[in-house]
Formats: C-alpha cells, structure tokens, sequence
C-alpha cells in the first residue's frame, strides 16, 4: 500500500500526448447532488483534474436533486465523446441530461434519471441476482435508485468504450462509494473494455459498527462482516460495497485509518490512499485574514448579547468562542469526548480563576419542532433596544453639535439633557421587558425526542446549564446555519472564521473535511489520530510539530476516554490561556500550513490511481 508522505510519479507525459488519450469518467452519487462529503470532494477538485484531463474528464452522475437546474447548464456540444455516447444512448431510447456543471472548472457533465427506468427495474434486478448473487429489497427506494442508476450507467460506459466513438482509446471509469459502485460487476462480467478504480470513502459496516461498539478498533480483525451486516440490516449495500470492491482493478480509499477497515470488513487491501483536499484558492482572504474574522466575530457578538446578556452580561473583549459541528453521530464524532472535555475545563477555569469566557458552539442537525420562542423573543427584544440606541444616538449627535458649536465657553454639556424624555422611558421600558432571570437556554430549539438526546442529557447531568458562574457556556444548535437562519443569519464559512477554535476529537471520521476548512479558514482545529486527517497530519513530514500549525491531536486510539478527555482539556486550557497576540499569529500559521492540502498537491495521488489501473 502505498503511503500518503510521498508524492507518486504521474501519468506519463509522452502517452498523454498519442492520439489514443485516455478519457476520464468520475462517476458519484454527489455530482450535481450535495449529500456530504464526497461532494466536497469531487466538487473541490474539479479544477485540478480539469488542469490535467481537459476536455478528456467528464463527471456521471444521477438527476435528482430538487435544485439541479441552478447548477447544472444543458449543452448541445456534442463533438466530442462524450457528447457522441450521449446522443447514441438516445437513440436506443434512454433519457440523458448532457452539458457542464456550473462550479469551477465546468466539466462536462452526464446526469441520469434512475426513475426513467424503473419500468425495467425487476429485469435489472433479477440480472444483478441472476450474475452477482446480489438480492435487493422491493420496497427500498434508496437501493432501487442505486440499482437503476448502476445500470445506467453500465449502458453509458459500454457506449462510450465502444472503437467507433473517436476511435479506440484508453477509459477509465472512477467510482466513488457504493452507491456509484454497481456498475463494475457488470462491467468485469462483460469484459469491457474499462478500467475501473473504486474509492470507499467509509467503509458501511465501519460506521455501523463504530456507532454501536466502543471497543469497535480493537474488535475489528474479529467481525463476521456478513453476521454483523443483517444485524444491522444492510446486507443487499454491503453486499454491493464488496462486489464493486473486489471487481475494481484498483481499489483506494482516503485514509490508512480505513484503509484497515477496508482489509478486514470488505477484504481487500485499498492499492492507493487517496487523502481529501480542497481548492485552498477559495478560502485564500491573505492580509485580510484578521479583518475577516473581526467582523465575522461581530455578528457572532450579536447572538451572544441576546441569547445570554438578559439573564447576565460578560466582556466579549475577553470571550473565545469554540464550535464543533458535522452530522449527529454522538459517538462518532466525538461529542461526547469534547461534553467531557468541556466539564473539566469549566471546573479548571473556576478553579484557576480565569475570568475568560469560553462559547462553545454544537452545530447538528435533529428533528425539531420549532425554534424556541424564548430565544427568538430575546433577539428580537434586543432589536428593539438597538434601535432605541440608535435613536438616541442620532438625536444626541445632532444636538450636542449644535449646542457645541453655539457655544462659546467650550464647555462639555450634560449628554442627557439632549435626549427626549420620550426615549428615555421607551429604553427604561425596553431594557425591563427584555432582562430576566431566568438561565440562558442551552439549546436554541425544541426538539421532538428532548428526554432521549445526548448532548442534553450530558448537560443536565453535569449541570453545564449557563449558570452565571460558569466560565464555559453552551449552545446547541440543532439546525446547519445558513444566511436565512432566524437566529445566526450567517453562512457557516463566515460563521467559522469568526470563532477562535474548532473542535473534532472524532473516535470514528474516515477523513474529515471539518478541521481542514477551518485551517483554510484561519482557525486552529482539534482532530484526533482516529480521524483519517489527523493520522494524515501525525505521518507527513511537512508536519513535524503540528501543534506549531494550529493542528491539536487528540490520542485516541491507544488512549481510555478517561486520558483522551484529560489531553482534550489541556489543549483547551493552554488555548484559553493564550494571548491575544499568539491567537492572531496562529491563524496566518494555520491559513499558511492548509495550502499543503490544496488539490495541485493532492491530485497526485488520484494520478497514481489512474496510472496503476492503467499500466497495471
């Protein structure tokens, strides 16, 4: 297996220039379709596969995403063999979006509606049974997608392999995940004339397994993985996670973390380790950095003053705000370990008598019934009271520079003789209707399952609630945050640069693109060497120290809970404890070191995947 510290040769320049250049298919549930990471993944990468391939590199991908006519442009260029497979799928009568997708790079692009042929689906499934000894579910929606999708597909790649589409010439068909990966049976069965790379970006069985067992890492070499599978009642996705595996010529995944998992629960060792990046450029504000984050943090002030300066107030001059944020998997991602964290840390702080206040932000999603009334009312009571200021403001400026100007012994007059009663009792009023004294909520909505959520049970237990006293507050945000966010307002990426620190102690996390955004961000991060970027970060030699990045690891795979939860609450306390000024110069340290995960320098090792299942 090769190792993710050494840059591997890339395709050779001399067969890239024959007339016989290969094409390049990048085939995903997530093109043209945000799920999650792989997304980012393809999304961000587009322009550095565009800068190798040109017009040799085309993304596949299934029409069905409610907003896809925002992002996708249809194209009647069909000089080329892309657009050439498109118009002869046509003919044998299948629906095919042909164009480019409108994100950086605009590649071309293949959609296909799986619903199109869903009046063949029990033929496509009983050939999948019939050849691969893959059953499927009737009533699974998700997997008939898959299926249909998969044959689709096959079709397309048969098409575009075929010697009378611009001669013959090399293809190679890179698919990610399994929900991409039915098409590379069929395609070996067939002898086609395609070479197939498969990425697992998690292995299925892993997350499972991980959610439901602590000891999951130590257990792993012992798992039955098709016992395990119908307990969790996965067999038909696992079944194609394997079958897409082992038919791939090259199989890769991201991470030696789940490269591991990949030996023992699919059983086959990925050939290349192909780590996560993104397009650096995008985050890239330079100079501007500190600037950025200033007024960021501003907006973030304001839902700090609403949400808890009507129970108390605190100096947001001497306030650091954490976050941590990704999908709710309360094991998984480490919420736990970082709830753990941050109860020792509350108790240290009193204990040391650091007047500091720490924010610590959880951004998730849950099922919610509605936001909670009382916080929308603090917000928009303050409101009132801002605009009440303003006023006054406005009418004490106007006639303190009157009376200054008019007045000849230069004296300073009293500001509250300039300001109308009227404003005066309308502010008095505000101010009493909007101060209270009850606690600030920890969480910012009501959820519908409140007695059995994680967080909030810890919070209870541990009773980290906001008391006055406490150094370290929360709120839990069960909702993504976007710009029509009725408490935030704030596109996440904004919302990240106006924090100090991002926390990700994840005890499962094939790779995870968190704590990379925010070094391209500017903002230190925490991850552990369990997460496929932490254990990236720990084995390269462009990070001989990383904490000198802004990158804190946490040990977690040879360490109790009790250990990690105590090196968790360190990092923090020494970053509580920081200056002002160490705070600025970590952000350009950590915005300088995220250009080493730039997709001009990570490609290489998708370039060493292609030249494998080439060569090989």
């Amino acid at each position: 297996m090769s190792t993710q510290t050494s840059k591997p040769d890339t395709i050779n320049s001399a067969q890239i220039a024959t007339s016989a250049q290969p094409l390049l298919t990048e085939i995903a549930y997530e093109v043209c379709n945000q799920l999650g990471g792989i997304y980012t993944v393809i999304r961000s990468k587009i322009p550095s596969m565009k800068e190798k391939w040109g017009d040799r590199y085309c993304c596949i991908g299934p029409y069905i995403h409610p907003d896809v006519e925002a992002i996708f442009e249809h194209s009647e260029d069909y000089d080329n063999p892309f657009g050439q497979a498109v118009l002869k799928m046509r003919e044998m009568g299948y629906e095919v979006k042909y164009g480019r997708w409108i994100t950086a790079g605009k590649p071309f692009t293949v959609l296909f509606n799986p619903y199109s042929v869903y009046h063949k689906l029990g033929e496509i499934k009983y050939l999948l049974w019939e050849h691969h000894g893959i059953s499927t579910p009737g009533d699974d929606d998700l997997i008939n997608q898959v299926v249909a999708f998969g044959h689709l597909v096959q079709t397309y790649l048969s098409v575009l392999s075929e010697a009378g589409i611009k001669g013959d010439r090399p293809l190679i068909a890179h698919m990610h995940e399994w929900m991409a990966g039915t098409a590379i049976p069929g395609i070996r069965r067939l002898e086609l004339p395609i070479r197939t790379v498969f990425t697992t970006h998690a292995t299925l069985l892993g997350r499972y397994l991980a959610m439901n067992d602590p000891e999951f890492y130590a257990h792993l070499p012992f798992f039955d993985w098709l016992t395990e599978a119908r307990n969790f009642n996965i067999e038909t996705q696992i079944h194609i996670e394997r079958a897409a595996s082992h038919g791939a010529h090259v199989l890769t995944t991201v991470s030696k973390v789940t490269a591991r998992e990949c030996e023992y629960l699919i059983g086959r060792k990925p050939e290349v380790i192909v780590p996560n990046g993104l397009n650096i450029q995008k985050f890239s504000v330079s100079h501007e950095l500190q600037n950025v984050h200033q007024r960021a943090k501003e907006e973030i002030h304001q839902f700090v003053m609403g949400h808890f300066f009507q129970s108390y107030a605190f100096d947001l001059d001497n306030t650091l705000y954490f976050f941590t944020s990704g999908r709710y998997e309360y094991r998984n991602k480490g919420f736990d370990l970082t709830l753990e964290a941050l109860a020792r840390l509350n108790w240290r702080m009193k204990q040391a008598g650091i007047d500091t206040t720490v924010v610590m932000f959880f951004i998730t999603k849950r099922p919610y019934q509605s936001v909670n009334p009382d916080v929308l009312q603090s917000r928009t009571q303050m409101e009132k009271i801002r605009q009440t200021c303003e006023a006054i403001q406005r009418q004490v400026g106007e006639r303190l520079f009157y009376a200054a100007a008019t007045n000849p012994e230069m004296k300073l007059p009293l500001l509250n003789d300039y300001v109308d009663e009227y404003w005066q009792v309308r502010l008095r009023r505000n101010l009493q209707r909007w101060k209270t004294h009850r606690l600030p909520s920890v969480i910012t909505h009501n959820l519908y399952d409140d007695a059995n959520d994680d967080i909030l049970n810890f919070l209870r237990s541990s009773n980290l609630i906001n008391h006055h006293d406490d150094r370290v507050k929360i709120v839990y945000h069960p909702d993504f945050l976007s710009i029509t966010n009725p408490i935030f307002a704030m596109e996440y990426g904004d919302f990240v640069r106006g924090c100090h620190l991002g926390i990700f102690p994840s005890y499962y996390e094939p790779w995870g693109y968190t704590p990379l955004e925010c070094l391209a961000s500017g903002v230190p991060a925490v991850t552990s060497d369990l997460s496929g970027f932490g254990d990236y970060v720990l084995n390269s030699p462009d990070f001989i120290n990383p904490e000198d990045s802004g990158v804190y690891i946490v040990n977690r795979s040879r360490a109790s809970m009790d250990l990690a939860a105590n090196q968790l609450t360190d990092y923090l306390f020494k970053f509580v404890q920081s200056s002002r000024r160490f705070r600025i110069q970590q952000r350009y340290d950590v915005e300088s070191a995220a250009s080493h995960f730039d997709w001009s320098n990570l490609r290489s090792f998708y370039d060493q995947a292609h030249e494998m299942v080439l060569t090989g």
